[in-house]
């Protein structure tokens, strides 16, 4: 377990005062982001001091003090009136299935099924008990997309239901290779749509049917996600359906037999536009039970302002995600160690912003320029989500969202990672930008897993804001195959308390990717108009205001 030395907190005392008396701003200086302040910030934010800056918990609370102390010291203005910080009110949600009831019943009897091995349920608006007595509807993939002309629900009435749906989306076919991005997963697949397209429906609630192949993890996740730990979300706001839930694929097929039902048939007939619910003879019956608890997290803003009398009234976000999984008793690789310290996932990002911002307020922009530091990535977007709802700069002056998550530990590319940037006018800068620092943008591979819709930078995306997450590249300077490796050996330890900061890092890659993500930020910020989306893509709609 990684503990805090004396010489760290002297290095970050010591960059603190540093960053107190930055030189004087010059709209002409080019910005260069420095190693030093990133590392240290880095080491700082991945320390056992700030116990995994878990959402609800002391480590967290540390985190935003320090963020805000930081954007205080490099004299950035605050993005939020006269104060640094946004609220974000989120529920803590802990199911109790020892106290519910809750049952699947068909053919007359209910199925002999457990929580956490068979299927899990937690309520989707944050209330702490719900009774049901609910039919439940088969409806495919949940799925209505006009982009697609494709429509599950077909007008049925299903307020007050329990919907079953597949997780993904329909697959391609020989007559039509790709539809729904083809082999690529589009929003209509990732489980937050299914989610919120229940609650569009006035279901009561939902449960998903997991498969390996469909879902690109195992049960495992399920289990780990949603067995006996607190999850959160949203607690103003639209919330979500009483039930939110999954069972495994054996638990589903049990259910559909027993309704009389072929589930592999209706699989099948799902895969077609003329699908139509299918109601099943089963219920859902009984009560729910989980403890809730309410709390107030923040969202970190800063502002560069622009130096145009008229473009600074438009804005550039740079974001990065504070949070990880915090202190969790009897987690992690070793009993001994309970700190998920998140030191790639995601200090490595909240450290290039603060890196990223010090030039920026040394180097100005004509467009201002916004350091967002959000909360809660990692129970569901929802620092983002928050912020989208409720945006400190409206998103029709918005320019663009370059988000950084997980950056380079290894060392510096050839190359650089803009999967996301080809569905708007940002492809092209961001080609110009790899091109001024010699680089070249990474081959962009289908999208298996909807990594685009996994990120904090998506809820910019739905509100019509161009935005990507920039990500490391692959194609390493020095010792390509020794560099393969190290990249490829921090797959274990993701959302592990393995995730920890190593001194001996090589941070040129990192700090390439800041470099990177500025120099965009800033063409970006200096552009003639503000970008848009490409005609025909999902998300080519007006910016909200």
């Amino acid at each position: 377990m990684q503990k805090m030395t004396k010489s760290l907190v002297a290095s970050a005392l010591a960059m603190s005062f540093a960053l107190a008396f930055p030189a004087h701003a010059d709209a002409g200086k080019t910005a260069v982001v420095q190693e030093a302040p990133l590392r240290a910030h880095l080491a700082f934010l991945a320390s056992d001091l700030l116990e995994g800056r878990g959402t609800g918990q002391r480590g967290g609370d540390l985190t935003v003090a320090y963020l805000e102390a930081q954007a205080m010291a490099l004299g950035l203005k605050p993005g939020n009136g006269d104060s640094f910080r946004q609220s974000v009110q989120i529920a803590g949600v802990k199911t109790q299935p020892a106290e519910s009831t809750l049952k699947l019943e068909a053919g007359g009897k209910a199925l002999d099924i457990a929580f956490g091995k068979d299927w899990v349920f937690a309520p989707g608006d944050a209330t702490a008990a719900h009774n049901f007595n609910a039919d439940l509807v088969f409806v495919g993939y949940g799925i209505d997309a006009p982009d697609q002309q494709w429509n599950d629900f077909k007008g049925m009435d299903l307020k007050g239901k329990i919907l079953v749906m597949m997780v993904n989306d329909p697959q391609p076919t020989a007559e039509q290779p790709n539809r729904f991005n083809g082999k690529g997963l589009t929003y209509y697949g990732r489980w937050t749509y299914k989610f919120e397209s229940a609650k569009r429906q006035g279901a009561a609630g939902v449960l998903l049917i997991h498969t390996t192949p469909t879902a690109s993890y195992g049960w495992s996740v399920i289990q780990n996600s949603w067995s006996g730990v607190e999850r959160f979300q949203l607690a103003a706001g639209t919330l979500g359906t009483e039930l939110q839930g999954w069972m495994t694929d054996d638990t589903a097929r049990a259910l559909f037999s027993a309704a009389g039902q072929d589930l592999d048939a209706l699989r099948a007939a799902a895969e077609t536009k003329d699908f139509k619910p299918v109601p099943l003879a089963a219920k859902l019956n009984g009560e729910m039970k989980a403890a809730v608890r309410k709390v107030e997290q923040f969202n970190v803003a800063a502002v560069v302002p622009g130096t145009d009398p008229k473009l600074k009234d438009e804005v550039v976000i740079y974001s990065a995600h504070w949070d990880h999984l915090g202190s969790q008793p009897n987690g992690g690789e070793a009993k001994a160690d309970t700190i998920f310290n998140g030191a790639v996932d995601n200090a490595s990002g909240s450290a290039a912003l603060l890196a990223m911002a010090q030039q920026a307020k040394l180097a100005p922009a004509k467009r201002s320029q916004m350091f967002l530091w959000v909360a809660a990535e990692e129970q569901g977007l929802l620092g983002s989500a928050a912020y989208a709802s409720s945006p400190l700069w409206p998103m029709a002056k918005t320019a663009a969202n370059l988000n950084l998550d997980s950056l380079n530990f290894v060392g510096a590319t050839r190359d650089i990672g803009t999967q996301g940037s080809e569905r708007t006018e940002l492809g092209k800068l961001a080609e110009t930008a790899a091109k001024e620092m010699g680089m070249k943008i990474a081959p962009a591979k289908p999208d298996l897993a909807g990594g685009y819709f996994r990120s904090d930078h998506f809820n910019f995306a739905k509100n019509g804001v161009p935005a990507f997450s920039i990500s490391s590249g692959r194609d390493y300077i020095k010792d390509p195959a020794a560099a393969k490796l190290k990249a490829e050996a921090y797959g274990p330890r993701y959302h592990q308390a393995g995730d920890e900061y190593d001194p001996s890092w090589d941070l040129s890659g990192m700090v390439q990717t800041a470099q990177y993500t500025l120099n965009l930020g800033r063409l970006i910020a200096n552009g003639a108009k503000l970008p848009e989306w490409k005609a025909g893509d999902a998300f080519a709609v007006p910016r909200n205001k």
